[in-house]
């Protein structure tokens, strides 16, 4: 809001045209928000976190987010196809992932299963101190 808040006139009244760019001002940055990405999203889906399920009312509304599913912010589709709203903590552990991929060791294989009993000779181990009571 370029020039701060209306001035009163010498005489007591406020300036009418400075009050009115000020108005002005404010609905067109409403409108430009309306029509951002959060708030085409919010209007087009269940205000419900997309991973914990999660619903969401005005009052917490503000901790709902849009998540890009293609990381890309710039890409907004006014279907909505890369979006999904996701809770303040879903979101972080969603990027999370992302920071996290490619920092596994190089042998180290999801896939592969454990190889390791520990209980393998719990049975002789359990036999040997009865016999030995």
């Amino acid at each position: 809001m370029a020039g701060g808040p209306p001035r009163r006139r010498a005489g007591g009244s406020i300036d009418e045209q400075k009050l009115d760019a000020i108005v002005a001002a404010a609905q067109r940055a409403r409108e430009e928000r309306e029509r951002g990405y959060r708030e085409r999203a919010l209007k087009l889906y269940p205000w419900v976190c997309g991973r914990c399920g999660r619903s969401f009312t005005h009052a917490n509304l503000r901790e709902l987010t849009v998540h890009h599913r293609d990381g890309n912010h710039d890409n907004n589709p006014l279907d909505g196809s890369n979006w999904e709203l996701l809770c303040l903590y879903c979101h972080d552990n969603e990027h999370q992932k992302h920071q996290l991929e490619g920092t596994r060791a190089p042998d180290d294989d999801p896939s592969r299963t454990a190889t390791h009993q520990p209980f393998a000779n719990l049975k002789d181990l359990l036999n040997k101190k009865k016999t030995a009571e």
